[in-house]
């Protein structure tokens, strides 16, 4: 499962185990992460992280881990302030 920054969450089908496809660099930080939120993972050397989506919950926050990894900080920048404007 590839998780671009925009993705659609209305779209994304809950399975028991998603293999998640981060950057290699980023995998132990990410992993390590979804385990602080209590989000069951798996990750084993020269393996692909597996995640464990059984709620929407979840599912946000594996993109909301994932996001901060892989955007741009001109992204994130534009995203939040995009929410403050919002509000």
């Amino acid at each position: 499962m590839h998780l671009p920054v925009s993705m659609n969450l209305a779209n994304l089908p809950l399975e028991p185990s998603q293999v998640v496809e981060v950057d290699w660099g980023d995998r132990w930080i990410v992993y390590h992460r979804l385990q602080d939120l209590q989000i069951p993972c798996h990750c084993c050397t020269n393996q692909p992280l597996q995640v464990q989506l059984t709620s929407p919950t979840a599912v946000i926050q594996l993109w909301s881990v994932v996001k901060q990894y892989s955007a741009s900080r001109r992204e994130l920048i534009d995203w939040l302030t995009n929410c403050w404007h919002h509000e």
